[in-house]
């Protein structure tokens, strides 16, 4: 979440220093060890994502990914990236939910952490465009697949995980980060947000059993090779929380209001032809919960007021894309990227979409 804004010029990495701190780590292990070749990777905003090999003292090579905080800035909320690396040890250890396993961590000054390289490609279907998206068939199965695979996250609570020191974030706390997101927005951005926060604080629904919450659980936070699911990535905001903040996520991106292209290739669209729908998913969600050995009293808190988190997660969406827009606006040279332009320009369609949810909720 930005925290002004001003944007400000923050210090370069020394990317060579951070070459030398990674060696240092690997070679407590296996003395001879180096990292080599090191590649800034793109996307990310609250840390740093590099590309890099580890070479074995006995010739062995290894691709890793690098996580590294921004230097200048405290490396804390989504910028504390030794806060990822702990929750993905903890998630190493649970079946049914693939994460990258985390091989070095050290909390210097930036703090970073390296774990394995997954193979695979992370593609929204109804958002993304590719040289090469995945077919229907295989779209329609991956959304499948990681709905079993959130609800098997959700049949461990955060005590069973080892979280259970962890402070529990409340529905009404999960609203208000958004509402406070808007109030830094600019007034002409987003007109009209506060009617939809206000509807959602009027309803806020009882809250339920926590666990352990993504926060942008959906298929571009995944990585799959074909249909088979190789990690869940991008850990940057999770939480302890309440599970249905995840479920909705992943029903919302089956009927998204906002877009980031104008245009794309009939390939990209055929993609999401055959994306189930929310009550198919809802289904798969439920059946999944029995199978890891829920009870119904546990399955129908997590389903129970969906619609409620449902516009929640489009107020979300606004309010984020609103920021980026935002932060975007204000660099000394404007540089905004196409996509962040368009999405902007439908943040009405996005809090509007909201709104209908909440409507149909009380028919």
């Amino acid at each position: 979440m930005p925290d002004s804004g001003v944007v400000a010029t923050l210090p370069d990495l020394d990317e060579a220093e951070l070459v030398r701190r990674v060696t240092a780590q690997a070679a407590t292990r296996d003395p001879g060890a180096a990292i080599e070749d090191l590649v800034r990777l793109e996307g990310g905003v609250s840390s740093l994502t590099f590309k890099a090999i580890l070479r074995g003292s006995d010739g062995s090579t290894q691709p890793l990914v690098l996580k590294v905080a921004p230097p200048g800035l405290p490396p804390v909320r989504n910028r504390d990236v030794l806060r990822q690396a702990r929750v993905l040890e903890v998630l190493a250890e649970v079946p049914g939910f693939p994460v990258p396993r985390v091989h070095l961590a050290e909390s210097g000054n930036p703090p970073w952490f390296a774990m394995e390289f997954q193979p695979g490609d992370s593609y929204e279907p109804l958002l993304d465009v590719s040289p090469d998206p995945p077919d229907p068939t295989t779209v329609a199965e991956r959304m499948h697949t990681i709905t079993r695979a959130l609800a098997w996250l959700h049949s461990k609570g955060p005590a069973d995980l080892g979280l259970g020191d962890e402070p529990v974030v409340t529905v009404a706390e999960e609203l208000n980060r958004w509402v406070r997101l808007f109030a830094t927005i600019d007034e002409d951005i987003a007109a009209g947000h506060e009617k939809l926060g206000e509807r959602l604080a009027r309803q806020v629904p009882p809250d339920v059993s926590p666990v352990l919450v993504h926060g942008d659980y959906r298929l571009g936070n995944a990585l799959f090779v074909g249909a088979q699911l190789q990690a869940i990535i991008d850990w940057e905001i999770w939480s302890v929380g309440d599970p249905r903040t995840d479920l909705a996520w992943v029903l919302m991106h089956t009927r998204p209001a906002h877009v980031f292209y104008e245009h794309r290739s009939p390939r990209d669209v055929a993609a999401g032809s055959l994306m189930p729908t929310p009550d198919e998913l809802l289904a798969t969600y439920v059946s999944a919960r029995r199978d890891a050995g829920s009870t119904e009293d546990e399955i129908a808190q997590a389903t129970v007021n969906l619609d409620w988190f449902l516009a929640l997660a489009y107020y979300k969406t606004a309010s984020t894309i609103a920021a980026i827009a935002k932060r975007e606006r204000r660099r000394p040279r404007p540089t905004p990227e196409a996509k962040v332009l368009v999405a902007a320009a439908r943040l009405g369609d996005i809090l509007a979409a909201g709104h209908q949810v909440l409507d149909r909720a009380q028919r």
